[in-house]
Parts: structure tokens; C-alpha cells; sequence
């Protein structure tokens, strides 16, 4: 091996080799060429009184240290039917991982530790789960079975989630193509999670149970801007029925990817829409990288049985460690391997994403498999590590490494070493196959890490306390009698009020479409005034007081200002008063508004007066300085009294 290796060098060879350009700078040939291909499955949390399989109450949250006690459990695998073991199954038990709920009576009973058999499905849940069904326009199930869905990363307790598809074969519709909709199920959510620091796993089970819908596409989105439009149409389409749940974390969406030559790789629980198309064009090339991997390797080694690394014990005190990176251990004595990988030079420093190389492919396995928290990992193509060259050389003599090697070390508590060793083998014998399934989470950069293998396709089965539920035609047509307006009808509805581009996202993820609409016919309020008062001025309310605003009580200004003939430009001024006061009287709003009813010839007559003042301190020689100057002075008496594009006519008079 050379004393000295070219990292930053290394990586943007590799970049390059990998095609890769910033999303910002992508064109949509690029994805037809990587063969891009994406589904979604979008979770979204029902609006209901209760759980889904019992009485527990929905929806009521606390604070993770707020619980009364804790179950603790360990998830452990067992036989299929087939007498095989779930992937899964066997990664988590490697983990060792104590799981601890923690829970509060408010939320949870004796169903959600598997102590009690469920109850009935909640029938409210399925009235709205069939409602949305329809609007995807899958067909309906005659009758609904309850299965069992394995969960085995600790989030439920049981091992496994029920759930039922609602409906099959459906559809939505993009601007340039149809979408398919392989199923639509009603099931139940998991726990939330706390933390997960080494071998301990820590949730709350307030979630747990509640109702949930889970949309899934067939993998038709073949750029980032179609897997954009699909979530943004799926969103608002679920949102339009008005019963479903909006906040953080009540929808969160798991993104199918997979390019040629590779397989399905699914990024978990991505909590907003605006991330998808960072993360699906980086997880693109993530892959891209990985077929490259695997094509170098391949030209050095027949295959992966001709692979092999070796290994062997060191005393941790010869990597001179810093604090941070042994602190998660606290007093725990360390062990350390050093790790020598056959022709692996150029490998653990070659480009996989924004910021990322294949070692970190490395050390995201050894947090989740082995439970060593980062940093865990030091390597031959690493600075700091090669600077601390009495220790490699020693390690590099120790193993017989050769030129082309690389030379990897670790470290942590005894226990965890043969794990972890196990971890490293698996990975890299896994670059000779490509791309592993398995299931990343993505962060906010735009890259993904590691989370699980990818669960095997036998994880469902019947569940035998759930009775099937026979689904009549009658039951169906009563709900496509009542089914709320189509989103893409509201997009020709938006159109025809000459709504803005900008307004329309917050609008629809809303639902303010049948509010506005009511007013605009009520009140006769221009529905084009109403989207930018909605849009803009009170989506910026929002932001900057971080409050909802009281949208209902809009009916009651709009009534007030219809019978005492204010103009409905003064609302703006209302609205500012009413979602920080949104229980106050009306006639108090205005009043605090400055409003003061005035005749519009009592405004008017205001003009010649204070053209005389402009005239005798007039310092601006542009020709519409006075109009600025009077509109700015006649404004506040005006509002509510006389619509501004009136008295700037009167004023250009």
C-alpha cells in the first residue's frame, strides 16, 4: 500500500465517473438514461374519535418524558411457514436492541402490548378510508380482510400491523400522464420514536394504533418533478375530504427507487414533499455508484467467493483516540480490529453522494447492526487516520496487506466486535451483487442513511381474530354519492378565478377551496381577491406568528362587513387582529383595526384640502408623487369605506 492516499482526488475521479451533476443542473434526459423509476407509498393519519382496533382516543400526544411506565421488550425471529427466516427478522436480532415503550393510560391499553385481542375496526376509519378509495378510483373490495403485516424494527409491539386493502387498481392524473394506483389500505399506525442510542430503543406509544391510510403507486414517476406533482396530488386529494389529520408527522411518504441494473431501494418515512427531489436524484446516483463499485471489483475478482477479508485485534490506545469518539462508551473498556480488505484501494473514499463515500456505507451499518456510535470507523483513505502513521504501518505489517488493499479499524465494546466484523463482511460482499435492498432514511441535505434490510415479500398473512367484513354495493354508492370535488377540477376551478401560481399549494393542502367558494357566492367576495387573501396575506400571518388562523370565522367578518357596508379590503387589517385575538367579539376587531365608519363623499371631500398642504410642501419632481402621496394619506380612512381602486380614480380626476 502507498504511505500516502489522494482522498479528495480519489473522490472527484469517481464523481466523475459516476455522471454525477447537481439536481439543480439535471436535465430529464439524464433520468432516462440512469432507466430512473419511482413509486410512492403516502401515509396519511384519519381524522377519528378513537384507534383503529380499540376505544383508546386518537390524536392526543405527549411530551416523550411525560409516561406513567415502560414495557420492555426484545424482538427475537422465528420460522415462516416455509421454515425460513425473514432478512429483516435476522438484521434486527443481530442488533441486540432492549425496546422500550413508554406509555401513559390516557393513550394506551392492554390491546396495543398484545395483551388483548383486537376490537371491531373502526368503522368511522373505513367510512373515510373508502371515501378516498374512490377518489383514486380503484375498485372497492367486496370484503375487507384484516392481515397481519410483520414490523420488526420495535415500533409496534406486537411484531406486526393490521391492515386491510380498501381497494385496488386506481389512478391519478398528472399534467402530461396517468399514474397508477396498485392498492389503497386502511391500517394501523406505529409508535413514535424517542431515541435509538446503542442497544437501547426507546418509543411512545400515543401513535400507536391510530388510523391511517397508505396509498401506493406503481413505480410510473420517471423524473424528480413527477414524483413531486404524485405526493402534491395525492396530498391534496386526501385532504379534500376534510377528515383526515395535517401537522407534523400525520403524512409521511416512503419513496421507491431503483435504476437499471439495480433493485428497489425504498427511502422510509420522508416527512416533507419539497425533500423528494434531492433525495430520489442523489439516491439515483447513489446507486449509479454502486453498479460502478461492483463493475470494478468484478474486473479484479471472478466473483465474491474468491473474496476475502482478514482481521486482527490491537490495542485501541494506538489509535490515540479523541474523546468524541469514544464518549458514547462511557467507561465501558474498548476493543479495536483492524480490517484488511483485498483490492479495496480507491473503494472506501469512492464518491457515492453530496458529501458521502462508500466508508460511510460502512460506518451507517455499524451504528444500526453493531451499535457503534459514530465516528466508529478510520481508515487508509482517511487523513486523520494516515497521519497516525506508527499505527498504520504496525497494522499494515500485522495483516500482510498488499498494494491495492485498504485498511480499515474500528472500535467499541468487546461484545459488539464480532458483530460488527460480521457487518463489514456482509457489506462489502454485497458490492459483488450491486445494490442491496434495503430500506435509508433520508435527511434534510438530501442524502440518505442506512436504516434496515429491506423486508421479504412473505411479511403479510391472515389475521385470525379479525372476522372479514363484507363490503355491499349499496355501502360503496352511498359514498360516490358524496364524494367532495376532484383536485383537478379545483385546478380548473383556480384557473377560472385567475388564482396566482403561488397561492395554489397552500390553498389545496388547506382544503380552503369549499370555504372560498362559499364566501364568493354568499357574499359575492371576487374569488381572485379571496386566493390572494388566503395565498398570501394570511399564509404570511401564519408564518410569522407561527398560529392558525381561525378560518371559520371568516363567515361571521364577511356577514359583519356585508351589513355595515365595509368595503372587503379591510379585512386584511382585520385578519392581522384576528389570529392573534381569534375568540374576539367582531365589533372589537374592527374597532381595533381602526376601523371608523365614514360616507364616501365625507372621504372624497378630503382631496382638495390636502392637494392644497402637497402643493405648498411638495419636494419630489415626479410626476405621480402627489397620487402616492394623497392615496397614502386618505388610505386609513378609506378602508372598509370605499374600495382603493375608487378613490385612486377620483384622484387621477
Amino acid at each position: 500500500m502507498q504511505d500516502y492516499f489522494d482522498r479528495e482526488k480519489n473522490i472527484e475521479k469517481t464523481r466523475n465517473l459516476v455522471g454525477f451533476v447537481p439536481f439543480q443542473k439535471a436535465s430529464g434526459d439524464l433520468y432516462s438514461s440512469l432507466g430512473f423509476k419511482c413509486g410512492l407509498e403516502v401515509h396519511q393519519q384519519l381524522l377519528t374519535a378513537k384507534k383503529l382496533f380499540c376505544r383508546c382516543p386518537a390524536g392526543l400526544y405527549f411530551q416523550p418524558d411525560d409516561f406513567e411506565a415502560e414495557v420492555i421488550r426484545h424482538m427475537r425471529p422465528t420460522l415462516s411457514e416455509l421454515g425460513e427466516y425473514d432478512g429483516t427478522a435476522l438484521m434486527e436480532f443481530k442488533t441486540k436492541k432492549r425496546v422500550i415503550y413508554r406509555i401513559r393510560k390516557e393513550t394506551t391499553c392492554t390491546y396495543e402490548i398484545d395483551d388483548t385481542p383486537p376490537f371491531k375496526v373502526n368503522l368511522e376509519a373505513l367510512d373515510i378510508a373508502a371515501e378516498i378509495a374512490c377518489l383514486l378510483k380503484t375498485n372497492i373490495v367486496g370484503e375487507l380482510h384484516i392481515t397481519r403485516k410483520q414490523y420488526l424494527d420495535g415500533s409496534i409491539p406486537t411484531g406486526f400491523q393490521r391492515t386491510a386493502i380498501v381497494g385496488i387498481e386506481g389512478s391519478i392524473p398528472l399534467k402530461n400522464k396517468e399514474v397508477r394506483i396498485i392498492q389503497l389500505s386502511l391500517e394501523e399506525d406505529s409508535c413514535r420514536e424517542v431515541s435509538d442510542f446503542r442497544h437501547d430503543r426507546i418509543f411512545t406509544t400515543d401513535r400507536l394504533g391510530m388510523p391511517l391510510v397508505e396509498t401506493v403507486t406503481y413505480p410510473d414517476l420517471l423524473n424528480p418533478l413527477e414524483v413531486v406533482e404524485a405526493g402534491q396530488y395525492i396530498r391534496f386529494l386526501t385532504r379534500s375530504t376534510g377528515r383526515v389529520r395535517t401537522g407534523i408527522g400525520a403524512t409521511r411518504q416512503d419513496v421507491n427507487v431503483s435504476i437499471t441494473g439495480g433493485t428497489r431501494v425504498e427511502l422510509k418515512g420522508v416527512p416533507k414533499i419539497s425533500l423528494f427531489p434531492w433525495l430520489v436524484h442523489n439516491e439515483a446516483f447513489r446507486q449509479k455508484a454502486l453498479l460502478e463499485i461492483r463493475k470494478i471489483l468484478l474486473e479484479k475478482f471472478k466473483g465474491k467467493e474468491t473474496w476475502r477479508l482478514t482481521s486482527c485485534n490491537f490495542d485501541p490506545e494506538r489509535l490515540n483516540l479523541p474523546r468524541s469518539h469514544t464518549r458514547a462508551y462511557g467507561k465501558e473498556p474498548l476493543s479495536a480490529r483492524a480490517v484488511r480488505l483485498p483490492g479495496f484501494e480507491g473503494m472506501l473514499s469512492f464518491f457515492t453522494s453530496p458529501g458521502k463515500s462508500f466508508s460511510d456505507e460502512l460506518s451507517d451499518r455499524l451504528k444500526v447492526v453493531a451499535g457503534l456510535e459514530k465516528p466508529n470507523i478510520m481508515h487508509s483513505e482517511d487523513g486523520v487516520f494516515c497521519e497516525n502513521k506508527d499505527a498504520k504501518d504496525f497494522l499494515l505489517s500485522k495483516l500482510g496487506s498488499k498494494k491495492g488493499d485498504a485498511l480499515l479499524v474500528f472500535w467499541g465494546p468487546e461484545e459488539d466486535m464480532e458483530t460488527a466484523l460480521e457487518t463489514i463482511d456482509e457489506r462489502c460482499l454485497l458490492l459483488f451483487d450491486g445494490i442491496p435492498n434495503e430500506t435509508r432514511k433520508g435527511l434534510p441535505d438530501g442524502t440518505t442513511i442506512f436504516e434496515r434490510v429491506l423486508p421479504g415479500p412473505d411479511r403479510m398473512y391472515p389475521d385470525t381474530d379479525s372476522a372479514p367484513i363484507p363490503i355491499e354495493r349499496s355501502y360503496v354508492e352511498k359514498i360516490e354519492s358524496n364524494l367532495p370535488v376532484s383536485v383537478n377540477e379545483r385546478f380548473s376551478q383556480l384557473d377560472a378565478w385567475g388564482a396566482p401560481q403561488d397561492v395554489r399549494t397552500y390553498i389545496l393542502r388547506k382544503n380552503l377551496m369549499p370555504l372560498l367558494q362559499k364566501l364568493n357566492l354568499t357574499y359575492g367576495a371576487d374569488p381572485k381577491f379571496l386566493s390572494c387573501l388566503s395565498g398570501h396575506y394570511i399564509k404570511n400571518l401564519e408564518g410569522k406568528s407561527g398560529k392558525n388562523f381561525p378560518w371559520l370565522r371568516l363567515f361571521e367578518i364577511f356577514e359583519y362587513m356585508e351589513s355595515e357596508s365595509v368595503e372587503f379590503e379591510k379585512i386584511r387589517d382585520v385578519a392581522k387582529i384576528l389570529i392573534e385575538n381569534p375568540n374576539m367579539e367582531i365589533d372589537s376587531l374592527f374597532s381595533l383595526a381602526g376601523f371608523v365608519k365614514r360616507q364616501r363623499d365625507e372621504v372624497l371631500s378630503m382631496i382638495p384640502e390636502l392637494r392644497k398642504n402637497f402643493s405648498r410642501i411638495r419636494k419630489s419632481e415626479k410626476e405621480d408623487a402627489e397620487k402616492r402621496w394623497l392615496m397614502g394619506k386618505l388610505k386609513s380612512f378609506a378602508l372598509g369605506n370605499i374600495p382603493l381602486g375608487e378613490l385612486y380614480g377620483e384622484i387621477i380626476l
